[in-house]
């Protein structure tokens, strides 16, 4: 080696290095399909196109696999899963973006009670862009104070307490997180009951008779109810849109015309965000993919993630308009966490995902070892578990409201702790590959906004 030329190659290293780490992306966008894991991907791929095809967000060009287990625990709830992703540290099961904090059970009233020396507040990711000028937003098919949209703006010592957290972003008042500054800049859900006075019309709201939607009007903010009122909005002011009284949104199988779509919602809160000069934070939940698991519904599971994926889709189409290449902009998608569905026992190619197993030579349906029929798509635990077998005929099957069959009899069916996967393309998306816990994703988007 010329010797004479080592301080110029140094230094050549040198800035390579500081070029590859400098941020790169002004936006970021990060969608969490909620319980999203590699057989819910598989079964909503085949669902939606066949075995052959794709789901539009499996053709990004970054791939990983997080490992998602919690603090405390080997399979984690959607707080400290979600809690990762955005604070990049390991949370206990139950609490949002807290450090160190046990969980403790607001005892059915939803008012946190962590009390003194219980953990500390960790920033997260959407509060940090909030302080370097970012607008910033949260969108889900959840109520608004859920665990996984919770967990992006506010810190509590258990995910149900739900009028602690709603509180936390209404700005200027009692309660209010002050690390949102002058506030999240869109908001999009369900759960209107968590932000309205309780009464006879409304008994699961606010014991504090605090109506948070007529203070987030008068904060600024244009207050939505409806899709069409959603719609109507305009560049220029802070937004909250609130689509369901009392509950979550509707499946998309069964969604009221009221409520908008998932892509709809992305569509206006990229419109609304990205006039921002200093770019924007989004998260986008398609949280009832979670809720039809639990409830052993595979056909509202897939047509769920199918809704999601073509939310996904949406919003790189929006993207890509203004950012063609993605040159400033960082898409990262993943789940929080897998659930026990399974698709077994050698289903013949092109058969329903949702149906029984049908022989590949004959096409009759396959039958078990007592002789019953049975679906391709099966839950590890749940309710669902008879104490004799009975056959499933395909009209069952393939019916909206089948709840499939479960090994472990269960009160409700769990999550699963294995590893769910990780897709990003876009400005800093590079780094994103192998096997990695769910806390990197963080400080890789950290890195790459230079947050």
């Amino acid at each position: 080696m010329n010797l004479r030329r080592l301080p110029l190659l140094l230094a050549a290293s040198l800035l390579a290095t500081h070029a590859a780490a400098a941020p790169q992306a002004k936006n970021i966008i990060f969608f969490l399909g909620d319980g999203m894991g590699p057989t819910t991907i598989t079964a909503a791929r085949i669902y939606k196109g066949g075995e052959d095809s794709l789901l539009d967000f499996e053709r990004l060009e970054r791939t990983a696999r997080i490992k998602t287990y919690s603090n405390d625990f080997q399979t984690t709830d959607s707080a400290p899963s979600m809690g990762a992703y955005m604070t990049g540290i390991k949370i206990n099961n139950d609490v949002i973006s807290m450090k160190d904090a046990r969980a403790i059970d607001p005892t059915k009233d939803g008012v946190d009670r962590c009390g003194a020396g219980n953990g500390a507040a960790a920033p997260t990711i959407l509060e940090l862009a909030k302080a370097r000028g970012k607008a910033v937003g949260a969108v889900t098919t959840t109520e608004l104070t859920h665990a996984t949209p919770a967990s992006t703006f506010a810190h509590a010592c258990h995910r149900d307490a739900v009028y602690t957290i709603a509180q936390q972003i209404v700005p200027g008042g009692a309660g209010y997180n002050a690390a949102l500054g002058d506030g999240v800049d869109v908001l999009m859900g369900g759960g209107r009951a968590h932000f309205t006075p309780r009464g006879a019309g409304n008994p699961d709201g606010r014991p504090d008779g605090r109506d948070l939607m007529k203070e987030f009007a008068a904060q600024g903010y244009f207050v939505a109810t409806t899709r069409a009122d959603m719609m109507s909005a305009r560049v220029g002011r802070k937004f909250v849109g609130i689509y369901s009284a009392s509950d979550h949104l509707d499946y998309s199988l069964k969604r009221r015309a009221e409520q908008p779509t998932l892509a709809e919602m992305t569509a206006k809160a990229i419109e609304l965000l990205s006039k921002d000069p200093d770019g924007f934070f989004l998260m986008v939940e398609g949280g009832k993919i979670d809720h039809a698991l639990h409830d052993t519904r595979p056909k509202d599971a897939l047509a769920e993630t199918v809704a999601f994926d073509e939310a996904i889709q949406t919003a790189l189409d929006r993207m890509r308009a203004i950012d063609p290449g993605l040159e400033n902009t960082l898409v990262v998608v993943t789940a929080d966490h897998d659930h026990t569905m399974v698709l077994n026992g050698y289903p013949k190619r092109g058969n329903p995902v949702l149906d029984v197993l049908r022989d590949y030579a004959s096409g009759e349906p396959k039958k078990d070892a007592d002789g019953k029929t049975f679906t391709t798509l099966v839950f590890g635990n749940g309710p669902n578990r008879p104490d004799v077998r009975a056959d499933v005929d395909s009209k069952t099957a393939l019916s909206n409201d089948y709840l499939r069959e479960t090994g472990v009899r269960t009160e409700y069916e769990s999550h699963g702790g294995g590893d769910v996967k990780l897709y990003a393309a876009g400005a800093g998306s590079a780094p994103f590959k192998g096997t990695m816990e769910n806390t990197k994703v963080f400080h890789l988007m950290k890195a790459a906004a230079g947050l």
